[in-house]
């Protein structure tokens, strides 16, 4: 199953890791702490969040490239909505091994 992930700095990772997860939450059966969360979009396709003092990080599985790919950008894409007072840097995903 191809898997990425992002790191993204910033000091409300918290705060983003639960809207999010809340933004979600009327649709799919999302799982949330503070500091963690996981959003099941379907049996293909899972995001995992991990919040710190200094950062969010970002995993995505998904069944194929060409969905993990969309599903990055979704997933972006509300973070940056959600993130419209703070200058995000330009997201970067790697893939993992």
């Amino acid at each position: 199953m191809p898997t990425s992930h992002a790191i993204i700095p910033t000091a409300a990772a918290s705060r983003y890791l639960q809207q999010l997860c809340k933004h979600w939450s009327h649709k799919f059966a999302v799982e949330f702490m503070p500091e963690h969360g996981t959003i099941p979009f379907d049996e293909t396709r899972r995001c995992t969040l991990d919040a710190s003092t200094e950062q969010l990080a970002l995993r995505i599985e998904a069944a194929d490239d060409a969905t993990l790919e969309r599903t990055q950008g979704v997933v972006i894409d509300h973070l940056k909505r959600f993130a419209f007072r703070e200058a995000l840097d330009e997201v970067k995903w790697e893939r993992a091994a």
